[in-house]
């Protein structure tokens, strides 16, 4: 049986193996993100180009394609956020 002491003494413990990580700036996690949107995006071409000359499993395509669609969805997410605060910023009184 759990009791809230033995939760508290676990939740201790666990929290002192990890210890924070050091903050990045934004620029470089914004070129990471985009370093790794690209990456995507250029591995389901290859993979859609070796999937057509026959190279390629079927499998690795939608897999592919799959993992390109979701990193588009973020990067239009993203997009879409930046877009949604500078009108926020537009339409401040000055």
């Amino acid at each position: 049986m759990i009791t809230p002491t033995n939760a508290i003494t676990a939740y201790l413990r666990a929290t002192e193996a990890t210890p924070p990580q050091p903050q990045q700036p934004l620029g470089a996690g914004m070129s990471a993100a985009a370093h790794g949107f690209e990456q995507a995006m250029a591995a389901a071409d290859q993979t859609a180009i070796g999937a057509m000359s026959g190279s390629a499993d079927t499998n690795a395509l939608v897999q592919s394609l799959t993992e390109a669609e979701l990193a588009l969805d973020a990067a239009v997410a993203i997009r879409d956020k930046v877009v949604e605060a500078y009108q926020e910023i537009l339409r401040m009184p000055v």
